[in-house]
């Protein structure tokens, strides 16, 4: 683990090993890219106007408003490199002069959504998930579809309701059909749920009818992000066949707002589940696939706030038990010539372990309502009412090497405009 000269706590989401990067603004000033050290942020084009990145990357890709001219280019790369050389300790005089200037708190910056996202993917790559909801939903039949163990499922969202960490959320409304109801409803959802994801940022892309190979697809991915996927049970139940998920899911997906790049990750890397049977031989791949992402959900509802109760972690998961990794879900969405661009994001679907406490969705956790979750404060949950607030976090962490984190993905329940 190497030291830096600013101070970084040993439980810090963002040693000098991490250096993710993001979007960020001070005063009311203009979105500018940034990357986060311990609590602090590294601001990236006060930097250059130092002259501390010259040669390494044109000066435009750091007073962009998003990451993705930064990305497309690959430049982040030696970006990322020269900021360690000079946030390692003994660091670059002039920068540590500058102080606040360039190096301000993360407190003092407002993040923002750190790339224009033009294609968004969501998946369903958890065996664990994909069959507990075939269970809930048909009970007595086989849980998998026949396609699931061939191919990563997963269907088109909406990019422009994504948002960044603590963005509020409005509970949507939509069309429901109660189960003793000869007919639907108009109103606003009654089953509110969360999905626990991760997603993989687009660096540089693929051209039309270009697909791109499993083998070198993570040279297509710049980094991860935490992806929370809200999702109206009762809307998307009445609305999905024959065409699949819509206004039950475009409502909103909550990101985190630091893109942590795959070269901070590669320490996780690990060997993905067995798959059986063997994938077709486009969707195979012989080195290690997985990433050994730890999350944890936590839920704090209004009431717990005001009696000053903090979140309550109700599930705890890792990403290394995925069954289809990046790598396939990349080179499976491109296999039929779909072109990618910077900037798009590719989530994981929800992500669930095989031990209660594991499940990545409130569908899962209380088994469509039926075994709520009890908090501290005696309330209950089956799903997610008005004031609550869901906080999203992940760190890979193994003894010996630096702790890389993801920061947190937030977001709180607001009452909808429709009504109850």
């Amino acid at each position: 683990m190497t030291a830096s000269w600013i101070a970084v706590a040993p439980d810090s989401d963002f040693p000098l090993e991490n250096l993710p990067f993001g979007i960020v603004s001070r005063d009311g000033g203009a979105p500018r890219p940034a990357i986060a050290i311990g609590d602090r942020v590294l601001d990236l084009a006060a930097a250059a106007e130092l002259g501390l990145f010259d040669g390494v990357c044109e000066r435009g890709e750091l007073e962009a408003s998003t990451l993705n001219r930064l990305l497309s280019g690959g430049a982040w790369r030696a970006v990322r490199s020269r900021a360690a050389e000079l946030l390692r300790e003994g660091g670059d005089p002039a920068l540590r002069a500058a102080g606040e200037a360039v190096v301000p708190a993360r407190s003092a910056v407002r993040e923002h959504l750190p790339i224009a996202i033009g294609d968004y993917v969501d998946f369903y790559s958890s065996l664990e998930h994909a069959s507990n909801l075939g269970r809930l939903f048909r009970p007595g039949g086989e849980p998998l579809l026949p396609n699931w163990r061939w191919m990563p499922i997963g269907y088109h969202g909406r990019s422009a309701t994504i948002v960044v960490d603590g963005t509020p959320i409005v509970r949507p409304c939509g069309q429901r059909k109660p189960p003793d109801a000869a007919e639907p409803v108009f109103g606003a959802t009654r089953a509110l749920d969360i999905e626990l994801e991760l997603g993989f940022v687009i660096g540089q892309g693929n051209a039309l009818g270009d697909p791109i190979p499993v083998a070198r697809a993570l040279d297509h991915v710049a980094g991860m992000v935490l992806v929370n996927d809200w999702s109206a049970r009762d809307v998307q139940a009445w609305e999905y066949q024959p065409l699949g998920p819509f206004l039950g899911k475009s409502f909103a997906t909550t990101i985190s707002p630091w893109i942590v790049t795959l070269d901070a990750l590669e320490p996780f890397r690990v060997a993905a589940p067995a798959q059986e049977p063997p994938p077709l031989p486009y969707l195979q791949v012989a080195q290690p696939a997985a990433y050994d992402v730890r999350l944890e959900v936590a839920l704090q509802t209004q009431r717990m706030r005001e009696a000053g109760l903090a979140p309550q972690v109700i599930s705890r998961t890792s990403a290394a038990g995925l069954y289809w990794s990046v790598a396939q879900q990349l080179a499976h969405a491109t296999c039929n010539g779909a072109s990618t661009r910077p900037g798009d994001l590719f989530a994981s679907g929800t992500i669930s372990g095989s031990q209660p406490g594991s499940e990545g969705s409130l569908i899962e956790l209380t088994w469509r309502g039926e075994r709520p979750i009890k908090l501290p404060d005696g309330e209950k949950r089956a799903f997610l009412e008005d004031g609550d607030e869901i906080v999203l976090r992940g760190w890979c962490e193994r003894p010996g090497v630096a702790r890389i984190g993801f920061g947190t993905a937030r977001g709180r329940i607001v009452a909808a405009p429709c009504g109850a």
